[in-house]
């Protein structure tokens, strides 16, 4: 069967491995119509992932039919089912685990990134990792992981309707977390260098945008909150600039959620931790609460999809894609392969 494989930097490349034959007690074998591409995949094929194996078969972002079920396999998981997945490993022995906070294990493996991915034609998984998707179709299913994300940071936050939320990063993720503050009734501020992704985080529940490249942040947040600042900023973007403005322009009192990995060291104003008493919060991968969340959301609202997933591609078209988006790196929502 058809896998993608990531060998080296700048090099991608279709091969053939053998497709998966029996499955052990509790396994699902899963045929892949949709896999999406991520940050951590561009990153892993422009040699900046050190998370990951090198070489790598990626993706995470799974659109998918149960093909075949195991013995032991609960009555709710069969054959012709429309499903994505948990692609996140936990040890259930470490603090996180014994927090029951199994998004962020010690030792998590996610798919494609510490371990081989889900971007072929097949795969084979535990039970507990498939998620049903209801009513969508393969095809949404690949942007339920990702939004997921940004959800869950949303949730770390412990957002409210009284909130004002900045959301740095208008990517997919960054796109979750504006959806899921809108729906809990906050007043979303969304930032970014793009104004095609600007406008369409007002479709997605913004109530203001802020173009960073080209406007005076600072000035507009303290017009748009009365000079308080917003209550809550999640960083979806990992860079040092965002992380500055997150820590410089959150109120006092405020909180942060950080989703961002920076590829560098970031200098930070420590003073503004204790001045103004702030809540840092870490936001890692996400929980079965935050899939299914995200996939009620996509049920029951009406969300522009099709602007969302910027290209549809064969496997064989992954390694010009994935140059060009090396090349155009603002211009993308989600690329996803067609199995």
């Amino acid at each position: 069967m058809k896998a993608i494989q990531i060998s080296h930097q700048q090099e991608l490349n279709v091969i053939d491995i053998e497709k998966p034959q029996a499955l052990a007690q509790g396994e699902v074998l899963l045929k892949l119509h949709y896999v999406g591409f991520c940050g951590s995949d561009i990153n892993t094929f422009m040699g900046r992932n050190t998370m990951a194996l090198n070489p790598v078969i990626p993706g995470h972002e799974v659109g998918a039919v149960i093909e075949a079920v195991g013995a032991g396999v609960p009555d709710n998981l069969k054959p012709g089912m429309v499903v994505t997945c948990n692609p996140y490993t936990n040890c259930g022995k470490c603090a996180s685990c014994r927090n029951r906070r199994v998004n962020a294990c010690q030792h998590n493996e996610t798919l494609g990134v510490q371990r081989n991915g889900a971007m072929m034609e097949y795969i084979v998984l535990p039970w507990e990792k498939v998620i049903t998707a209801g009513s969508l179709t393969p095809k949404v299913c690949a942007l339920v992981e990702p939004m997921s994300v940004g959800f869950h940071a949303v949730s770390r936050a412990e957002v409210t309707d009284i909130d004002v939320v900045m959301v740095i990063g208008c990517g997919m993720v960054g796109m979750g977390a504006i959806v899921r503050s809108a729906l809990r009734g906050a007043t979303v501020i969304a930032a970014d260098i793009d104004d095609e992704k600007l406008a369409l985080a007002k479709k997605m529940g913004a109530t203001y945008t802020i173009n960073t490249k080209n406007e005076d942040a600072h000035q507009r947040l303290q017009e748009m909150t009365n000079g308080f600042g917003p209550d809550v900023v999640i960083e979806a973007v990992g860079s040092v600039p965002t992380y500055q403005m997150a820590i410089n322009e959150v109120a006092f009192t405020g909180r942060v959620a950080c989703i961002g990995y920076a590829k560098s060291e970031v200098s930070l104003q420590t003073k503004y931790f204790v001045q103004k008493e702030l809540d840092i919060r870490g936001s890692r991968n996400a929980l079965p609460s935050d899939f299914r969340a995200v996939i009620h959301y996509l049920e029951n609202n009406e969300c522009p999809i099709d602007t969302l997933i910027t290209k549809v591609i064969k496997p064989e078209e992954a390694l010009e894609t994935m140059r060009w988006w090396s090349e155009n790196p603002g211009k993308v929502f989600r690329i996803l392969v067609e199995f």
